[in-house]
């Protein structure tokens, strides 16, 4: 029996397609667990796929001698990018979700390649990594956003409220705006909206400052995006 597991053979075929299986679902898990909807069996699909779809371009190639060996593994990476847009969702509020999760898929596909064609050191090594960033510094991420001094704010204005008394208001509570886009109001349809990149003066969580935001006179609802 050959046990070259650089080749296509049984046993390298057995291995690489449970390894990928193994390290697809270890991603998904930790995504599954945070209610996204490319989770568990999603990752396992995709990092399974793709170590396919490169096996099959490295038998084409042994059994053929003739092939791009990176023909199909060009096509994985850029074709995950369609499954990734539809993780990511734009809120009513213009609130970007899903960014981590798309990147993950991608990640993943590239984990799958890698041991698809038996690079098996940079695949389980992939598998941890990723894992460590998703899971380890996910609290870290967080902490970061929390204390951003930038902060994006959708903002919309109450009836009579014009965007000047709002910017004087920001003034007034040691609030910079560096940015201002009106756009179309999704809760009050008949008031203002604009989103706001509002430079925090002052030292603070983020939830406070647009807890401040939303105190201000005239504010009928804010958001941080």
């Amino acid at each position: 029996m050959n046990f070259d597991l650089k080749s296509i053979n049984s046993i390298s075929v057995i291995l690489r397609l449970v390894l990928a299986v193994i390290c697809g679902g270890i991603i998904g898990l930790e995504r599954g667990r945070a209610g996204r909807p490319a989770g568990f069996r999603t990752h396992i699909l995709v990092c399974l796929g793709s170590a396919l779809a490169i096996m099959t371009n490295q038998y084409i190639l042994q059994e053929f001698q003739t092939s791009d060996p990176t023909r199909m593994a060009a096509q994985v990476i850029s074709g995950i990018g369609f499954l990734g847009v539809g993780t990511i969702i734009v809120t009513g509020n213009n609130k970007v979700k899903g960014l981590t999760t798309a990147a993950g898929l991608w990640a993943t596909a590239c984990m799958g390649l890698a041991i698809g064609i038996g690079f098996y050191s940079a695949g389980l090594i992939t598998c941890l990594l990723i894992s460590f960033v998703t899971v380890i510094l996910h609290p870290f991420d967080n902490y970061m956003l929390s204390r951003s001094k930038i902060i994006d704010v959708y903002i919309e204005l109450s009836e009579g409220t014009t965007v000047s008394n709002i910017m004087d208001e920001f003034k007034t509570k040691g609030l910079n705006v560096e940015y201002i886009e009106v756009v179309k109001p999704q809760i009050n349809k008949s008031g203002i909206a604009m989103i706001v990149a509002v430079k925090n003066k002052e030292k603070e969580m983020r939830l406070d400052t647009i807890s401040r935001i939303a105190r201000i006179n005239g504010v009928e609802f804010a958001e941080d995006i």
